[in-house]
C-alpha cells in the first residue's frame, strides 16, 4: 500500500512537471515574438509556396488575369478621405472580395502605383487586380482580402505633373505619413480589416515598389508582407533601401518578395541592389527574374505570385 502511494505521488509530480514546462515554453515563445504572431516556421510555409513557383517557371496559367465564366468578382469602389497630412481630400480605390461581409474581419493589402499614375493606375491601365485576386480566391489559392489602392503622391495637387521634380519625389516619400495617419485609420473605420501585422501587406510597382520597401522597413510593426515589382531607382537624396536595414526582431517575421523583368532597363539594377542589401542584413527574401519589361504584363505576374503567398 505504501509503495502504491509513492507511485501515485511520483506520477502526479511527473504530470505537474510537464504542465510547468509547457507553461514556461509558451511564455517564452510570447516573449521572443515582439514582431507579431508570425514565427520562422510560418515563414518557412510561405517560402515552400514561393519555391514551387520556380517549377512553374513563374508562368501563371492562361487567363489568370481575365474574367472567367462561373467566377464571382469583387467590387472596386472609389472612396474619398480627408488627409491631415496634405490638408485636403484625397481619393483611393478599395477592392472588397466576393461575398464581403462587414461582420467578418479581413486581411488587407495596400497596393501602390508608379510614378506617373494615381489611384486609378492599377484598375484602369492594365493591372486587373480584381480579376487576378478574385480568380485566386475562387481557386482557393488566396484568402478573401480587402485591397486598398491609394494615390501615393501625397501633395496638393496630387495629379501627375508634366515632369518629375524634387517636389514630385518628396510627395511620394510623404505618403508614409498620409498612409499611417490618415488612410489606414479611414480604412479601419469604414471596413472590417485586421490590424494584426500577419494580416497586413504592402506592395507596389516601380516607384510604388520603392515606396513599399521604404514603408515596410520603416513600419515593420505594421506590415508582415512587402512586395516590390520592378523597384525604381532612388532619384533623390532619400536613403535608398540598399542602405536601410530591417530591425532585428522582424528579420524572421517579414516576407519580402522582389521581382523584375530581365529586359527592364529602368528597374533591374536597383531591384537587384535592394534584394542584395536585404540578404546582407540577414533577411531572407523571395526573389525572381523572368523575361519582361517595365510594363503591366510583368507587374500582373508579380501581383499574382505575391497574393498567392500572403496571409
Amino acid at each position: 500500500m505504501q509503495k502504491s502511494k509513492f507511485s501515485i505521488i511520483r506520477r502526479l509530480l511527473a504530470v505537474l512537471a510537464v504542465v510547468m514546462c509547457t507553461f514556461i515554453a509558451c511564455n517564452n515563445d510570447e516573449g521572443n515574438d515582439p514582431g507579431g504572431k508570425k514565427d520562422p516556421s510560418r515563414l518557412d510555409e510561405i517560402f515552400e509556396i514561393f519555391d514551387a513557383f520556380e517549377g512553374e517557371n513563374y508562368t501563371p496559367p492562361s487567363g489568370f488575369d481575365a474574367r472567367r465564366s462561373g467566377t464571382a468578382y469583387g467590387t472596386i469602389t472609389e472612396k474619398t478621405y480627408f488627409s491631415t497630412t496634405t490638408q485636403a481630400n484625397r481619393k483611393c480605390n478599395v477592392y472588397t472580395p466576393p461575398g464581403y461581409d462587414k461582420n467578418e474581419t479581413y486581411p488587407v493589402l495596400y497596393l501602390l502605383h508608379g510614378i506617373g499614375g494615381t489611384h486609378t493606375e492599377w484598375t484602369n491601365d492594365g493591372g486587373k487586380p480584381n480579376e487576378i485576386i478574385s480568380n485566386l480566391i475562387r481557386s482557393g489559392d488566396a484568402k478573401p482580402m480587402i485591397v486598398v489602392i491609394p494615390n501615393v503622391r501625397a501633395m496638393v495637387p496630387d495629379t501627375p505633373p508634366a515632369s518629375s521634380t524634387q517636389v514630385h519625389f518628396n510627395a511620394f516619400h510623404n505618403f508614409i505619413n498620409d498612409l499611417r495617419d490618415d488612410l489606414m485609420p479611414f480604412i479601419k473605420e469604414n471596413y472590417s480589416v485586421s490590424e494584426d501585422r500577419d494580416q497586413v501587406a504592402i506592395a507596389g510597382l516601380s516607384m510604388g515598389a520603392l515606396e513599399s520597401l521604404h514603408i515596410g522597413i520603416r513600419m515593420p510593426e505594421t506590415f508582415g508582407y512587402v512586395g516590390a515589382f520592378s523597384a525604381a531607382p532612388t532619384l533623390d537624396t532619400l536613403v535608398p533601401p540598399a542602405e536601410q536595414t530591417v530591425p532585428a526582431q522582424y528579420k524572421d517575421k517579414t516576407f519580402f518578395m522582389l521581382c523584375c523583368g530581365t529586359e527592364d532597363t529602368t528597374a533591374l539594377g536597383p531591384t537587384r541592389s535592394y534584394n542584395e542589401n536585404l540578404k546582407k542584413n540577414g533577411v531572407r527574401t523571395a526573389y525572381y527574374e523572368i523575361p519582361g519589361e517595365h510594363v503591366f504584363k510583368f507587374w500582373n505576374n508579380g501581383l499574382y505570385h505575391f497574393v498567392r503567398c500572403i496571409f
